[in-house]
């Protein structure tokens, strides 16, 4: 699974059209998402950090959630974004989030392993999502 990161809203114009999943690394405004939207239409899942979550507009909330986008907290831990602009979580960690979660065991473990946010690992444990 790739997640886009996105660090200014001016590359928000650079994204692909197909981009299923991005990481905010700025603060956005209602427009910034609302672009976002218009430049992604397949988007499935925006995460950003939980200093912006605290911050943003209910309206862009709802509104995300209207449309059907997963609204996750968290960041992405030791990703530079000079060597590669998608944070990239391997297959295997992905089966063995699955893996864990239809067992019904505890998701801590891998939240530390893989070193990705608990919603994160929530999301991939229950979306249809492959890319």
């Amino acid at each position: 699974m790739k997640i886009r990161i996105i660090s200014s809203r001016e590359e928000i114009n650079s994204i692909r059209p197909n981009e299923k999943a991005v990481h905010l690394a700025f603060r956005a405004s209602n427009a910034d998402f609302l672009n976002l939207l218009q430049k992604a239409p397949r988007l499935q899942m925006v995460q950003v950090p939980p200093s912006y979550l605290r911050t943003m507009s209910k309206a862009i909330e709802a509104f995300l959630d209207i449309q059907g986008i997963k609204l996750l907290e968290g960041d992405v831990w030791g990703h530079r974004k000079d060597l590669d602009e998608y944070f990239t979580i391997e297959d295997a960690v992905i089966r063995e989030i699955r893996s864990l979660a239809s067992n019904g065991a505890s998701i801590d473990n891998v939240a530390r392993k893989a070193r990705i946010s608990p919603q994160l690992i929530k999301y991939i444990a229950t979306a249809k999502m492959t890319a």
